[in-house]
């Protein structure tokens, strides 16, 4: 049973000499201004915000970049460097502005002891060209803290610095196959700190413990977060130290309230993007958008053929499950200024998309109202599934649910007489089979409108935009990059603007 343990002091002065502490700190370096946990975001539609952190403040961090990993001849700097209390780091973020689009970057972060990286600048709305993304949702910390697959380690990850215990795992596929997508997008559940009483080692040092996976988690997926534009959404375990209705009175402070989320993200995550379309109603409406949007909760952005929309199924709505008094006793949020905040964002973003711009119209969020088992968010599909259908949604992307599912497109639990076929209905998949410690999620009873199911083992989903009309969903187991499921959705995209 988890305990207060991570908060009582006292607790932990009665077990000196007993029990060691367990928190599986990273080393701090010599150099304090090393970066460490680096990630990168879409932040406009020619910028790319560029965040790390590091074990002292820093007051002015710097990235220098350039088209040539010999020349870096530009440098952009901020002041934003900040903490919360029980943090040992510092989050900093800086933005590039003013990029080339779809340009091979090289960024080196300002230290003594820091290296060469590269990412590729994000697509102009309205490029045609093909390219893919991958759905990852509810992924933990691999090692003492979370779990570990056994690897063949003389199988290296072709990025390097990355830890060999991590071959065989989701970073790992994510590390082979690096050159395969452009971007990821992870709607909640990110290292799941507030599991920490699940190891034992862990039990006279819960505050700690949190703050070490913390630290671990964005380490391991620095690699890959540093490489590729990492766009995050709140999930259930980012809200509170332990996930026990009720506990937050038990939780140190800078551990409850999304606290790490918000400080890690907020900057880095974009807000809306202008629109692109010819039509001044959708200028309008894109710019109410993007004054209503609150990142990293909820927030738009444009890449290429995609227009797509991060949603917040935690707090900020009817019922919220995370919200005060919600079911889930984790009484989080609200977050926006006023109680219908996020759904006039969602609307306004979502009439704003001009088809012709960005035939693709794709969600993201953390917790599914269609899902095997029949076990899914009431209050969330009361609150956002009249919105995505009205506005013609394409697909609608979400976890919490350890295992992998696709749905034939539905609206109302009704299937969508079309199929794949250009149905009215969006297309709904959980992609929240990633791996961690708590473990996957049995199938359950299948829906009548399931199409796919797997929970055998951790998998994670592949989304290509082929053409204006073409969009594949695949599902790839993460050991072996095996395709599980692969389906075409075809939509005519025969309208600018959907209003259904």
């Amino acid at each position: 049973m988890k305990s207060a343990a991570n908060s009582l002091g006292w607790f932990s002065a009665l077990a000196v000499g007993t029990v060691a502490a367990g928190a599986s700190y990273p080393a701090i370096p010599a150099d304090k201004t090393t970066p460490s946990q680096q990630r990168i975001a879409i932040k406009g539609p020619n910028s790319v915000s560029i965040g790390w952190n590091t074990y002292q403040q820093l007051s002015n961090p710097c990235v220098q970049y350039g088209t040539s990993s010999d020349v870096l001849a530009s440098t952009a700097c901020s002041t934003i460097s900040i903490t919360y209390p029980n943090s040992r780091t510092w989050g900093n973020t800086v933005t590039l502005s003013g990029l080339s689009p779809g340009t091979t970057y090289y960024y080196k972060i300002t230290s003594t002891n820091s290296s060469v990286e590269h990412f590729l600048s994000p697509r102009p709305a309205g490029d045609t060209g093909a390219f893919s993304f991958n759905a990852v949702i509810d992924l933990g910390v691999y090692g003492a803290d979370g779990y570990t697959i056994k690897a063949d380690n003389a199988k290296r990850d072709t990025i390097p610095l990355i830890d060999p215990s991590l071959n065989h795992t989701t970073i790992g596929r994510l590390a082979n196959t690096i050159d395969d997508y452009e971007l990821v997008v992870h709607p909640g559940d990110l290292g799941y700190a507030d599991d920490w009483l699940l190891k034992p080692k862990n039990l006279f040092d819960g505050t700690d413990a949190y703050a070490a996976i913390v630290e671990q988690f964005y380490g391991q997926l620095a690699p890959i977060a540093g490489r590729k534009p990492y766009m995050v959404g709140p999930g259930n375990h980012e809200a509170d130290c332990q996930e026990i209705p009720n506990s937050q009175l038990l939780c140190a402070a800078g551990q409850k309230n999304f606290t790490d989320f918000m400080n890690r993200f907020a900057d880095l995550m974009p807000t809306s993007f202008p629109s692109h379309s010819s039509n001044d109603s959708a200028r309008i409406l894109a710019n109410s958008a993007q004054q209503l949007s609150n990142p990293p909760f909820w927030y738009s952005f444009e890449y290429g053929m995609m227009h797509f929309v991060m949603i917040d199924t935690e707090t900020d709505f009817a019922q919220a499950p995370d919200g005060p008094g919600g079911s889930a006793g984790l009484n989080s949020g609200p977050f926006g200024k006023t109680a219908d905040q996020q759904l006039a964002f969602l609307e306004a973003d979502l009439a704003a998309v001009d088809r012709s711009v960005t035939p693709w119209l794709i969600v993201g969020g953390h917790r599914p109202w269609y899902t095997t088992g029949g076990s899914g968010c009431g209050p969330c599909q009361s609150a956002f599934e009249p919105l995505l259908y009205k506005y013609g949604v394409d697909l609608a992307i979400f976890g919490h649910v350890h295992n992998s599912q696709r749905f034939q497109p539905v609206y109302n639990s009704t299937v969508d007489p079309k199929g794949l076929n250009d149905p009215a209905a969006p297309m709904y998949i959980v992609a929240g089979g990633a791996g961690n410690i708590e473990g996957l999620s049995s199938v359950g009873t299948k829906q009548a409108y399931n199409a796919f199911a797997y929970a055998d083992d951790f998998s994670y989903a592949r989304v290509s935009l082929m053409d204006k009309n073409q969009l594949q969903v695949q599902f790839i187991h993460s050991t072996t990059g095996e395709v599980l499921d692969q389906s075409t959705l075809y939509k005519s995209h025969s309208e600018s603007f959907v209003v259904q």
